[in-house]
């Protein structure tokens, strides 16, 4: 509805302002023509002249009568497409915008009421220092959440080349994969083996931190899908001018439907809702890389496993 009526006053706006500068242009044809003809020397040339320059003059304002007629029909029709034009990525930004509020207050909105209802039951009557401690965790835990939820979000919606550019350094590809890795099997004693095969030493220009966490998100992502007994390979290696980084899992993999979305900010596969999360992890992830003037693929088989490729171009200040 906002968009429509915008649309109608755009159209209404653009037909009033292109229909009067056709008819300035054309008045200013008109008098200009008329205004510089000759009369003294048509007289001088007999009646029979100045009776042709009057038709001539006359045939000028049908034509221009006509021209002027037929762009009331024209440039209301031009108006409409120039207003959907202007009004299309606009459009498209308030509907990605609804979208994101959408999302966000869905997915704190499970979080806090995990509080809530911890809390409630908690002071609902008195109980023992463990009960106690297992509500307190459980919240805290659900806070923890919304603290990366938040962190995520404004990563996605600030992070920009031009922001992080007066941070950036050269960083050693090769020791952010094993720091990741390093740091996500640190806490853990059993699940997925995690296996590394580093490539040639190379550097890109970029933010430290924020490769760290692109990489962690896919490794995080790997462990989340992939069976306790699965196997995951991270590899990087050196193609032309490109650092490239994969993580390959033997996990659930994907539909290419799937696939299609990954990159959605707060999209989530049917089957994945019941996996902690809150499907900002590949959306930050692209927006990360096309900061740093990469890319990221994602190729998938459902059943077979998911194979994310990152690509870094490799750098210097």
């Amino acid at each position: 509805m906002i968009f429509r009526q915008a649309t109608i006053r755009l159209t209404v706006a653009y037909t009033v302002i292109q229909l009067g500068l056709f008819a300035a242009f054309a008045i200013g044809i008109y008098i200009f023509v008329t205004g510089t003809f000759d009369f003294d020397a048509a007289e001088h040339d007999g009646e029979g002249a100045v009776i042709a320059a009057e038709q001539g003059f006359e045939l000028l304002r049908t034509g221009l009568i006509i021209f002027y007629a037929c762009l009331l029909v024209v440039v209301p029709l031009s108006s409409w497409l120039m207003a959907r034009a202007a009004l299309k990525p606009i459009k498209a930004s308030y509907e990605r915008q609804q979208q994101f509020v959408d999302g966000a207050s869905h997915e704190m909105r499970t979080p806090l009421s995990v509080i809530q209802g911890e809390l409630e039951l908690a002071l609902a009557r008195s109980r023992t220092t463990t009960e106690y401690q297992a509500a307190i965790t459980a919240s805290l835990e659900a806070v923890n959440g919304l603290t990366r939820l938040a962190d995520d979000l404004l990563k996605l919606s600030r992070t920009t080349k031009e922001d992080l550019a007066a941070d950036f350094t050269l960083v050693d590809v090769n020791g952010a994969v094993l720091g990741v890795v390093a740091h996500a099997t640190g806490d853990r004693t059993a699940g997925s083996v995690v296996g590394v095969h580093l490539g040639p030493p190379c550097q890109v220009w970029g933010s430290g931190e924020l490769i760290s966490r692109a990489i962690g998100n896919v490794v995080d992502n790997a462990l989340k899908f992939s069976d306790p007994s699965g196997v995951i390979d991270v590899t990087t290696a050196v193609a032309g001018e490109m650092s490239v980084i994969q993580v390959r899992d033997d996990g659930s993999g994907m539909t290419a439907d799937q696939v299609s979305h990954a990159f959605e900010r707060f999209w989530r596969a049917d089957d994945a809702r019941s996996t902690p999360g809150h499907g900002l992890g590949l959306a930050l992830v692209k927006q990360i890389v096309d900061a740093h003037g990469g890319s990221v693929t994602v190729n998938s088989q459902y059943g077979q496993g998911t194979t994310v490729t990152l690509r870094l171009p490799l750098g210097s200040p």
